[in-house]
């Protein structure tokens, strides 16, 4: 039931960014009720549970409401003013900036942040400390994605085109997405698919909920999809399937590609993916057979230590069947995180400014330094990417700001990355709950969160949204702006760091102009009259942008670039120690971390917490039963969890959720190898062994 006087927003968890409208209640343990908004196009009132229950973190039961600082003598947190706090961030970060320089000094943010936030993070860092040390964790999201993106298209927005245009193609290939669990409501566009005579084939190691409503699924050997891609333009070429005209008149780079495809016969890709040679030719037919096509990445093949070149074979892939640029088909990454688009748009990565600006590129420093009222060669230059800026945390960087992530759970090798931040000098976070990192700060800082304050999120579509305050947080509790405006007081910038969002985007849509991801043209006004405004928007006049690349491609000549790959190993194999594969993922009731669906009741009885997958052939070996506890070890550590036994997951592979802490924690066993490209961590392929853990082993490395 729609309601006109609730306040319409947006749900704040994942990138559907689902439209919802909340309605106060006045009751502290649960301020605000979700009222369904039919009308927004992404969902059209649907929501999961997680969006269903969102209101239950804003109770004061389970969110922050006070600063809290680190008593020196008992080593515990206590409540402390607003005074108090930030004056004690403030000293700890001059401090070390005094002892050990600029660079000394690290910021971590989020792919939650919204776009005021994240914009404005990324020039508290560079202006106000000097630091080159600032990466956020949306580079354990997309990454691989963004610079394959870039590489073939000279542009990266998750998806080209709007997701009204899913039902519409011929054929979708999705690789390493579990939809069903990881976004509900966009499970709709896949059965609509199905339902208009489209077809659907899922890729993905296991056969998720997803993949059950596949016409074919592929589960390949997890680490093996470069060479599943591979294997596919092998049939492409030898069947006489390439779109010749498409290539020679709108791509460069052909032939490299084709050789490297060519050296990759089907035979060969069977036994590297396991993926047999019918199936392959099966799914080379289903998708060229249709009048038009999409293939859809996520986390499964991008976070790998090969994501860029494995999102580059299926880039290939479509451009060879001229499945790119044209209406209904084309390459897209359905991306994770809530604002995980956004916030790496406008100047939260390492090597980046506003509006996708490069931070090595002159004019991009000139042009921002000028919105900023500062001299470019102020700005420090590229800085370290998130894994390696954690790595470093207690060696080179001594003290950290850290603004709505939870590293301690969500960073690869989670146990060493723990280890790097207790050996901090100081370290202060500002979160709406008391994570696991925020458990061990010097100084937390209570700040809003999604309903109570207005700022714009950019969704997985690039349609940037607008989400309007409907309720006044609890007394202590201030935003992230208030946050970084009065620390930027405190160290000698008494201008420059509005707290109005509205200011703040109005700077931002400055500094993005001429930019690759140009917000120029885009007003809250236009927002909330269109229902979201597609970038690139380079003025007020401009309708946006829901499909690119319809005309020409973001690169000098136009053309869309081929880049040859090869298929080569996960930077861990198994062995005779490690014998078996561990890939891991979401669940439907939690959310990334966990640290605000873990305090949900409702969420918590369906997904009460982590487990480990595994076939019931290499149980039936191990000698393991259902519900027994299993523990998978790894070079990096040691994690304990129920076994689950089911025939959806392949027989050589185990699967374990990453929402949760403690002896289940399983980012303590994923390997950190980087992309060299994109600088992702090997998430989803590390090699494990498994053994009964008894009632009372402990774990976590």
């Amino acid at each position: 039931m729609s309601d006109t006087t609730a306040v319409p927003t947006h749900c704040p968890y994942c990138a559907l960014q689902c439209g919802m409208s909340l309605r106060p209640t006045g009751v502290p343990e649960l301020p605000a009720e979700v009222v369904e908004r039919t009308g927004f196009p992404v969902n059209r009132g649907a929501l999961c549970g997680k969006g269903r229950t969102a209101p239950s973190v804003l109770s004061s039961r389970v969110r922050l409401t006070e600063p809290l600082v680190r008593c020196p003598d008992s080593g515990a947190l206590r409540p402390a003013t607003w005074e108090e706090a930030l004056s004690a961030v403030a000293e700890g970060l001059s401090r070390t900036r005094a002892d050990h320089g600029s660079d000394a000094v690290g910021v971590f943010g989020g792919g939650g942040l919204t776009n005021e936030k994240a914009y404005t993070l990324g020039k508290f860092a560079r202006l106000v400390l000097g630091t080159s040390q600032i990466d956020y964790n949306g580079r354990f999201c997309m990454s691989s994605a963004a610079a394959a993106h870039q590489r073939a298209f000279g542009l990266d927005r998750g998806l080209p085109f709007p997701l009204e245009d899913i039902p519409k193609t011929g054929c979708v290939i999705l690789v390493g997405s579990n939809l069903a669990e990881t976004m509900p409501p966009a499970l709709r566009y896949l059965t609509e698919l199905r339902e208009n005579g489209g077809k659907l084939i899922v890729v993905d190691p296991r056969r998720t909920r997803t993949a059950e409503q596949a016409d074919l699924h592929l589960a390949p050997r997890p680490g093996t999809d470069l060479a599943l891609a591979l294997g596919m333009l092998h049939l492409v070429v030898a069947e006489g399937r390439v779109d010749e005209e498409f290539v020679g008149e709108r791509t460069e780079g052909w032939a490299a590609a084709r050789a490297g495809a060519m050296s990759h016969w089907p035979e060969q890709v069977e036994r590297i993916t396991g993926v047999s040679v019918p199936q392959l030719r099966e799914a080379v037919a289903m998708f060229c057979d249709a009048g038009s096509g999409m293939v859809l990445t996520a986390r499964g093949p991008e976070q790998q230590s090969k994501g860029t070149d494995t999102v580059g074979a299926w880039i290939n892939l479509c451009l060879a069947t001229g499945r790119a640029g044209r209406p209904l088909s084309g390459y897209g990454c359905l991306t994770g995180q809530g604002n995980g688009q956004g916030g790496r748009e406008h100047g939260q990565k390492a090597d980046q400014l506003p509006g996708y600006r490069k931070l090595d590129d002159p004019a991009a420093r000139e042009h921002v330094a000028g919105v900023w009222g500062v001299p470019p060669e102020s700005l420090p230059g590229p800085g370290r990417s998130a894994y390696e800026l954690l790595d470093a945390l207690g060696g080179d960087v001594k003290a950290l700001l850290l603004m709505g992530s939870n590293p301690v759970v969500s960073a690869p090798r989670a146990a060493h990355v723990e280890g790097r931040l207790r050996s901090l000098d100081f370290l202060a976070v500002a979160d709406v709950v008391l994570s696991e990192t925020a458990e061990l700060a010097d100084v937390v800082l209570p700040v809003t969160q999604w309903a109570e304050e207005t700022g714009t999120m950019t969704n997985l579509e690039g349609r940037v949204l607008l989400r309007r305050r409907a309720l006044t947080a609890p007394e202590g509790v201030r935003s992230d702006l208030e946050v970084l405006h009065a620390l930027a007081g405190l160290l000698g910038w008494e201008k420059g760091f509005p707290t109005d969002p509205e200011e703040v985007f109005d700077e931002l849509r400055r500094a993005s102009a001429g930019g690759p991801a140009d917000y120029a043209g885009i007003s809250y006004r236009r927002i909330e009259e269109e229902q979201g405004v597609f970038w690139p928007c380079p003025d007020p006049g401009h309708a946006g942008t829901p499909r690119l690349f319809l005309d020409r491609f973001a690169t000098p000549d136009g053309r869309a670039r081929f880049v040859p790959v090869v298929h080569r190993a996960a930077a861990e194999e198994t062995d005779a120690e490690y014998p078996v594969v561990l890939t891991t993922g979401r669940v439907v009731s939690q959310y990334q971390s966990g640290a605000q669906t873990r305090r949900v009741d409702e969420l918590n009885a369906a997904a009460p917490g982590p487990f480990v997958e595994l076939h019931p052939r290499l149980a039936e070996r191990l000698g393991v039963a259902e519900g027994e506890r299993l523990a998978v070890v790894s070079r990096r550590g040691r994690a304990v969890a129920p076994a689950r036994i089911t025939t959806a997951i392949r027989p050589d592979t185990v699967f374990m959720p990453f929402h949760w802490y403690g002896e289940g924690r399983a980012n303590t066993l994923v390997n950190p190898a980087l992309d060299p490209v994109s600088r992702m961590p090997e998430f989803k392929v590390c090699a494990v062994r498994l053994e009964p853990a008894g009632s009372a082993d402990a774990a976590d490395g």
